[in-house]
C-alpha cells in the first residue's frame, strides 16, 4: 500500500476484492466466497443430475445384448420402475429442504437436467447402431437335419458382444 493509506492497484487485484476497471473506475467483487462455494453446490447438483440422465440410456442398452429396443421392447416392470424411482428419488435429493445440505447438492432449474440428455441419446444411438452391425454381419447356419441353429459371429460381435 502506499504511505496514505489508500489501496494500490497491485493489491486490490492480488486479494480479489476490489479492481480497477479499464475507464478508472474501481468496482467490488461481487462473488464472494459463500457465492462460490453456492454456485458449486448447484454445479454438484447439476453433475449428479446428469449422471442420472445418462444412466437412463445405460439402463435401457443393458437391457438386451443382441437385439433392439425396437424389438425387445419397454414391458419389463421392474426395469420402468427403476427408472422412474431413480429420477424420482434424483428429484428428491435435489430439491427437499435439508437433504440438501446434508449432501452438498441445491434446487437446480429444470432447463439445467437437459443438457446430459443429447449424451444420453448419443450412447442410446451409438449401441443400438452396434448391435444392427452385429446382427447383419453374424450369419447364422442351420443344420438340414437336425435343425440345430448355428451363429457364426462377425467381426465386430467378436470385439464387443460381451
Amino acid at each position: 500500500g502506499s504511505n496514505s493509506g489508500v489501496n494500490s492497484n497491485a493489491e486490490t487485484f492480488k486479494y480479489g476484492m476490489t479492481a480497477m476497471s479499464t475507464s478508472g473506475i474501481v468496482v467490488a467483487n461481487v462473488a464472494s466466497r459463500m457465492m462460490q462455494k453456492e454456485a458449486l453446490h448447484h454445479a454438484q447438483c447439476a453433475y449428479f443430475v446428469s449422471i442420472v440422465v445418462v444412466q437412463w440410456a445405460d439402463l435401457m442398452i443393458c437391457k438386451t445384448r443382441w437385439l433392439s429396443i425396437y424389438h425387445q421392447g419397454m414391458i419389463n416392470p421392474a426395469m420402468n420402475f427403476g427408472l422412474v424411482f431413480e429420477t424420482i428419488l434424483a428429484g428428491y435429493i435435489c430439491y427437499t429442504p435439508g437433504v440438501g445440505e446434508a449432501l452438498g447438492t441445491r434446487p437446480i432449474r429444470l432447463t439445467h437436467w437437459a443438457p446430459a440428455i443429447p449424451f444420453s441419446v448419443c450412447i442410446f444411438l451409438y449401441d443400438e447402431a452396434r448391435k444392427k452391425i452385429m446382427r447383419d454381419t453374424s450369419p447364422v447356419d442351420t443344420k438340414v437335419q437336425s435343425k440345430q441353429i448355428f451363429l457364426n459371429y462377425g467381426w465386430l460381435a467378436r470385439q464387443t458382444y460381451y
